[in-house]
């Protein structure tokens, strides 16, 4: 039966491996979703069936914990994954920190284990504690700022570099403390100090970090996630947990440095606390910038007619909007028209990375007109128009004229490069990173003002 049960974990693993290069792509993301609840299935059944006792109370947590999922799945909008997912990222985190617990009461278990054994294992219940705490904590905080419930300006305090660092040493002390002891009262009190210490830490790492690099965060808790589930493998002694989980942390960790890179940002400097204020208040006033143009529905509508050729960028207050549909229907009809459409998608548009194509593929959207940044930009120059529709900070020039902004250096989709700029947005305020945009208010861009689901559907009216 072990044979058979580790075989399971192989294949399961494997399963999870053709997932994730399923998931790099639009074309396979289906399949490679396919392969990953498979390999979901055959890893739950392979562990139930290992288990010798109490059987029924895992039954019971599974139906409960599947009536939840598909509760949330039906229920949460797809402007709501990225809050979802960091929600989800803390649930995986606080099961590290009760396993590291739940290993460290049964001891009694491991009478069997040699003495150098025992103090890996201690130490791997410290580890996988921490992690998990700071996840669990942290994960709390980015689902605050990303439903809008906690602020997304950063919280700075004074020394607080000093105080993570302080935190750090505090928590190495401690663990040599509780591996010496190993057992009894002070081994338990260093261990939920140790916690405390974790979950403050890990609420002030995320509440530091500025609203513009919250994608950043995302990626960075998944990678967390990860690690507290390898952890939690190596405490259970489940070679799948720790493949998995060591699956999860390192794509999250690549993840969190292509962003990285696409904002031109060093991570270092993200968990050090980026830039970003409050998103509700503008970083400097109109008058400061210039002018700005105003259009109508009807005006889009004649512009994009006499286009040949049309970039449209979308962003998160697309999605806030739910215009994806409507932005079909337009992409449908101007291509009918033999008018060149395409989309051009910055890393980090949204909040979550990948947003924008999930939501350009929920409404049909041809994947082979969904471009990266890195392939679209240099196409600006020959465009005739561009429609930018709720994107704000990825297509803000200041991020390549002004090198005294916050976002100075931040590669940005050069959308004012070509001959006609539409802006699509609910009013003048700056957008999640707090910055001003000067693309408002230059001479090519016009602003169309309103909700962008019921805009674009009276651009598609006129058209």
């Amino acid at each position: 039966m072990y044979g058979i049960i580790q075989a399971a974990y192989v294949i399961a693993a494997l399963l999870f491996i053709f997932s994730l290069r399923g998931l790099s792509n639009q074309e396979s993301a289906k399949s490679g979703n396919i392969y990953g609840m498979i390999g979901m299935a055959i890893a739950l059944i392979a562990a139930i069936a290992s288990i010798k006792g109490g059987l029924h109370w895992i039954i019971i947590a599974m139906i409960i914990g599947a009536a939840i999922g598909l509760y949330l799945a039906k229920k949460v909008e797809m402007t709501q994954m990225p809050e979802l997912v960091a929600l989800l990222h803390s649930f995986v985190g606080m099961a590290a920190v009760l396993v590291g617990f739940n290993s460290f009461l049964d001891q009694n278990s491991l009478h069997y284990i040699h003495q150098n054994e025992f103090t890996v294992h201690l130490v791997e219940i410290f580890v996988g504690i921490f992690i998990g705490a700071v996840t669990f904590s942290g994960s709390i905080v980015a689902f605050g700022k990303l439903n809008g419930r906690i602020s997304s300006k950063p919280l700075s305090i004074p020394y607080k570099h000093y105080w993570n660092l302080g935190a750090i040493v505090v928590s190495v002390i401690l663990m040599f403390i509780f591996v010496k002891v190993q057992s009894g009262v002070g081994a338990t009190i260093s261990l939920l100090v140790m916690t405390i210490i974790a979950l403050v830490f890990g609420f002030h790492l995320v509440a530091s970090i500025g609203g513009a690099d919250m994608p950043v965060v995302i990626s960075m808790l998944n990678s967390y996630s990860g690690w507290a589930a390898a952890a939690a493998g190596f405490m259970l002694g489940n070679d799948l947990l720790i493949v998995t989980g060591a699956l999860v942390g390192s794509s999250g960790a690549i993840l969190s440095y292509i962003m990285c890179k696409a904002m031109n940002r060093s991570f270092i400097s993200v968990i050090a606390g980026g830039f970003g204020s409050d998103g509700s208040t503008s970083s400097s006033s109109d008058e400061e910038q210039g002018e700005y143009r105003e259009m109508q529905p009807a005006d889009v509508a004649q512009t994009l007619k006499e286009a040949r050729s049309v970039i449209i960028v979308p962003g998160y207050g697309m999605a806030v909007a739910q215009a994806q549909g409507a932005v079909s229907n337009i992409t449908e009809k101007l291509r009918a028209m033999d008018i060149e459409v395409r989309f051009g998608i910055h890393p980090v548009a949204g909040r979550l990375p990948g947003h924008m194509n999930v939501l350009l593929a929920e409404a049909k959207v041809p994947y082979d007109i969904v471009l990266e940044m890195d392939e679209i930009n240099d196409d600006f120059p020959d465009t005739d128009v561009v429609w930018v529709i709720g994107a704000n900070d990825t297509v803000n020039p200041a991020a390549e004229e002004d090198p005294n902004s916050p976002i100075a250096g931040m590669p940005v989709l050069e959308v004012w490069k070509a001959k006609t700029v539409i802006i699509s947005k609910r009013s003048m305020n700056t957008g999640y990173a707090g910055v001003q945009n000067p693309l408002f208010f230059k001479e090519n861009s016009y602003m169309l003002f309103g909700d962008a689901k019921d805009s674009v559907e009276k651009v598609l009216q006129n058209l």
